[in-house]
């Protein structure tokens, strides 16, 4: 097993540490729905099935750029849902910020168990504190929940690998050839299981020490996400069909 499979398979729990499905999957909810959050409105986006797009600003409602007639105390329970689910972004991206600090400080220590001497030089600190800066930031610009769906997940993942495996690869790699060369065959063998068993078990690992302490976080607000369920139920698109944006997650 390479330095740099080993690292994807950290990388990739790092990266994915908080994602767009886990308030849904711990609150028992789910969407077909990506949200973008603008300043003027909030806009639910889907590739199929009507309605596609819907748009929420101040009490009004439109369906696939149709207006919908609402009563006024519709109007209160659109401008309602509206309000408490910006009042829930900030809260979400501070348990997901929370969440790289906490990842990285667990993907440092599986590292250092196959290349203490880049912890050591301080390399391997330099490289994965940058790409905790940049993944925060974009955590704080982002408005849409594509921005943290599976496959963005995969490309950040790769960025954190193609960042740091060369670091661990010149560490581990200069190493085993000292190793060999000094005739300890058993040690080289020793290194390659290090690395391998930061493949397969490291993910495992650092998701352990993630759960306790974010779990508690994210199901705090499983109340206010049910009051938005709360909040639609009854709303109907432009052709009097019910508008369901959050369902309950069967599974």
């Amino acid at each position: 097993m390479t330095p740099r499979v080993a690292l994807f398979v950290l990388a990739a729990c790092f990266a994915g540490g908080v994602s767009a499905q886990e308030l849904d999957h711990a609150c028992r909810v789910a969407s077909t729905y990506d949200l973008t959050i603008r300043p003027d409105a909030l806009v639910f986006e889907r590739p199929q099935v009507a309605p596609r797009t819907v748009r929420m600003h101040d009490g009004s409602l439109s369906t696939d750029g149709r207006t919908v007639s609402l009563r006024p105390d519709e109007q209160d329970r659109v401008a309602l849902f509206e309000s408490r689910l910006r009042e829930l972004v900030p809260k979400a991206k501070a348990i997901a910020s929370d969440g790289v600090d906490l990842a990285a400080r667990a993907v440092r220590d599986e590292a250092a168990s196959a290349a203490p001497d880049a912890i050591a030089s301080g390399e391997l600190d330099r490289v994965l504190n940058a790409r905790v800066a940049d993944i925060k930031r974009r955590i704080a610009a982002s408005q849409s929940t594509r921005d943290w769906q599976e496959d963005a997940m995969r490309t950040y993942a790769q960025e954190i690998v193609s960042d740091i495996a060369p670091v661990l690869t010149q560490d581990v790699g200069s190493q085993a050839m000292q190793l060999a060369m000094n005739g300890d065959l058993q040690g080289a063998a020793a290194l390659r299981d290090r690395v391998a068993n930061l493949a397969t078990d490291g993910q495992a690992r650092v998701l352990a020490r993630l759960r306790p302490a974010l779990e508690p976080r994210v199901k705090a607000l499983c109340p206010a996400v049910r009051q938005l369920q709360d909040l639609q139920s009854g709303l109907r698109d432009a052709d009097g069909r019910a508008l369901v944006l959050l369902e309950n997650d069967m599974e």
